[in-house]
């Protein structure tokens, strides 16, 4: 039986909420998109050209943190008032950014960003759960994905806007109003109160690892030297290993206990959740690859990276619909993404400006992204089905925490491959092309792995049709 249709989302009892969840994330998103877009022009502004790259760094590690403090702050202030909190802290962020006079208060706006935004993702996924029927969960899991497709669109215009009269400051303000309408209008669509009960406390010790992680991976990444790169691929990795087996003895923790027990379906979706991800990671050096290998502009290289962001949208929202049919949907999702990139390997190094090879890479990259977009709405309500019930809002903000970890874990390996073949500033046409080859030749192993993670949570799932729990 299908799941009900937009228009029961949209209507007069649902809507105000979905949209302001869907908010919730494109607010965030849209952030990401921007910061990086006005980056260039803030670095002439104001200097601190060799803290470019901790812009990225620290509001990642921050967004890491945010998120998984999701769940606690959901348990202590319920919906309305968390959500309150986490806009307006992003919205303090945001401020003390576009008074930033210097590089170093840029990135401690940037750190409360990072928690705000981090926080409002994980908040609006989280509370699918409690504020729709389980009946909308796929449409509303389809729709604040989408948010970031709609965020690659808006952010890079917005910010370019801004950026090419050197008024970056005014895309931060811009976005101001935005957060302060949701941060009151928005809130107050969503339930008072909290829930009964001692809310959950923040574990401390598994989120300092995770963030740790995160922010050994990303800044090794920024470096050119190999060693340097794979002294931090392995220390992050040790980090992780700690926290899953933190995670797995203690209490209180970021993912639900099940995911540690015997029923392998649980870890089985979060780790193709955490492989798809990885693949869609790419999508950071396509804008350079179009400029130097196809010969686009700025602008129109920008929108092709956008192109796979735009898959991963019209995947979500064509396909969450197809609730009696989740189960092939999951298992085709890597295959296409699998496609995807095997297509970008010949693809994507072709030096050529032609009409033929750009639509040859955007068609890659709409697979690509298509693959991710079609199983993610039915991946993210698999875990909300799987954890019981006392973990529920642990469920949902753990969503987004192993989105981010694995976003940045992707970026920082995509950089790391880069480093290795030899991407510079000064890469000639031959080492571009090299570069191309090897990333997506590699990275296509993250969906190859995810076809096979899908097909074993599939042989794990005794039941046919999908129960409530377990």
């Amino acid at each position: 039986m299908a799941s009900p249709g937009w228009g029961a989302l949209f209507g007069r009892e649902h809507g105000p909420v979905a949209v302001t969840l869907a908010a919730g994330v494109a607010l965030h998103a849209v952030n990401v998109y921007l910061a990086a877009t006005i980056m260039p022009t803030v670095v002439d502004d104001i200097g601190g050209s060799g803290l470019y790259a901790w812009a990225t760094t620290v509001f990642m590690f921050a967004s890491v943190l945010g998120s998984a403090a999701a769940a606690a702050v959901l348990g202590a202030r319920g919906p309305r008032s968390g959500y309150r909190l986490a806009a307006l802290l992003l919205a303090a962020g945001t401020i003390v950014c576009a008074l930033a006079p210097t590089m170093l208060v840029l990135l401690i706006g940037r750190l409360v960003q990072g928690l705000g935004g981090g926080l409002l993702f994980a908040l609006s996924y989280a509370m699918v759960r409690i504020t729709l029927h389980e009946a909308l969960w796929p449409r509303a899991m389809a729709l604040v994905s989408a948010m970031w497709g709609v965020a690659t669109l808006i952010g890079p215009a917005l910010g370019g806007v801004f950026a090419q009269y050197g008024a970056w400051r005014g895309s931060f303000w811009g976005l101001l109003p935005f957060l302060l309408f949701f941060a009151f209008w928005g809130a107050m669509r969503l339930p008072g109160g909290k829930a009964g009960g001692s809310a959950p406390r923040i574990p401390w010790a598994s989120v300092g690892l995770l963030g740790l992680s995160v922010l050994v991976i990303s800044a090794a990444s920024i470096s050119s030297r190999i060693a340097v790169n794979v002294v931090g691929l392995l220390l992050a990795a040790l980090l992780i290993a700690g926290w899953l087996r933190r995670e797995r003895a203690t209490t209180p923790r970021l993912i639900p206990a099940t995911a540690f027990g015997p029923d392998a379906r649980l870890r089985l979706v979060y780790l193709t959740m955490a492989l798809l991800v990885v693949a869609s990671t790419v999508e950071v050096y396509v804008p350079f690859f179009g400029q130097r290998l196809q010969g686009l502009g700025p602008l129109a290289a920008g929108y092709l990276g956008a192109v796979l962001a735009a898959g991963w949208t019209l995947g979500s929202v064509a396909c969450s619909g197809m609730s009696h049919r989740s189960r092939s949907i999951v298992a085709a999702g890597p295959l296409l993404s699998l496609t995807g990139l095997v297509a970008l390997f010949f693809a994507g190094p072709v030096h050529s400006g032609t009409v033929a090879a750009i639509a040859a890479v955007s068609a890659a990259l709409l697979a690509l992204g298509w693959g991710v977009g079609m199983a993610w709405p039915h991946l993210l309500t698999r875990v909300l089905q799987l954890a019981p019930d006392e973990d529920q809002d642990l469920a949902g903000s753990s969503v987004t925490t192993v989105q981010l970890t694995a976003t940045a874990f992707g970026s920082a390996l995509a950089g790391t491959v880069a480093n290795v073949v030899g991407f510079s500033d000064t890469a000639g046409t031959g080492d571009l092309q090299s570069t191309a080859r090897w990333m997506f030749a590699l990275f296509a192993l993250a969906p190859l792995a995810a076809v096979v993670t899908a097909r074993y949570a599939r042989r794990a799932d005794p039941t046919a049709a999908g129960p409530r729990r377990g």
